[in-house]
């Protein structure tokens, strides 16, 4: 009677381990869906970009303190981290020391996880929300560069040449694709906007 008890004990355990890991992936999609049911987060952070671009001799003083990325359909506003290995990346956004940084108006790449299970919304799980034509802003050493989003596609996970330098201001965003299997990495690019 007791080993019965265990055995379901177990079942029940065995089930709700993988209930969750089944589910997992499924969660930072549902909270995002929540969160846009109010259109107030986004409205913010395209007011923050717009604002930002209008004033440029206030870009100093009104600037966050660290460098950022400011995605506003996807809801993101986040730090970006700059190191010389991918372990950077478990700190969130990093700054490919491959690329260039956003005032030498080349080829800027930035990339981030999608998901883990150690950390299920990995700050680019929404890369896949970017739509062209979006407004995209990164703030760095306290100014604000923008870009319009021109190219979305997938690559293989070999391809190297979106890190290739640009001869005009140029944001690449990259991550794993897809979600279940990620072999390949689904890219946004971005041209940066004249002033």
């Amino acid at each position: 009677m007791k080993l019965r008890h265990i055995n379901t004990l177990l079942l029940v355990c065995i089930i709700g381990i993988n209930g969750a890991i089944i589910t997992l992936p499924f969660v930072p999609s549902l909270v995002f869906w929540a969160q846009s049911r109010d259109p107030g987060r986004v409205s913010q952070l395209e007011a923050k970009i717009t604002a930002a671009a209008k004033d440029t001799t206030q870009q100093k003083t009104t600037a966050t303190e660290d460098n950022r990325l400011i995605i506003p359909r996807m809801m993101l506003d986040e730090a970006i981290h700059t190191g010389p290995t991918a372990r950077t990346l478990r700190d969130g956004l990093w700054l490919r020391p491959q690329g260039d940084t956003p005032d030498n108006a080349s080829n800027t790449v930035i990339v981030g996880h999608r998901f883990t299970y150690t950390d299920p919304q990995g700050t680019f799980y929404h890369l896949d929300k970017v739509r062209l034509g979006d407004r995209i802003a990164v703030w760095w050493e306290g100014k604000q560069h923008t870009y319009t989003v021109s190219d979305i596609k997938t690559v293989q996970a070999d391809q190297t040449s979106i890190e290739a330098p640009t001869k005009h201001g140029q944001l690449t965003l990259y991550t794993c694709t897809p979600l279940w299997l990620p072999k390949d990495r689904l890219v946004v690019i971005a041209t940066e906007d004249m002033p």
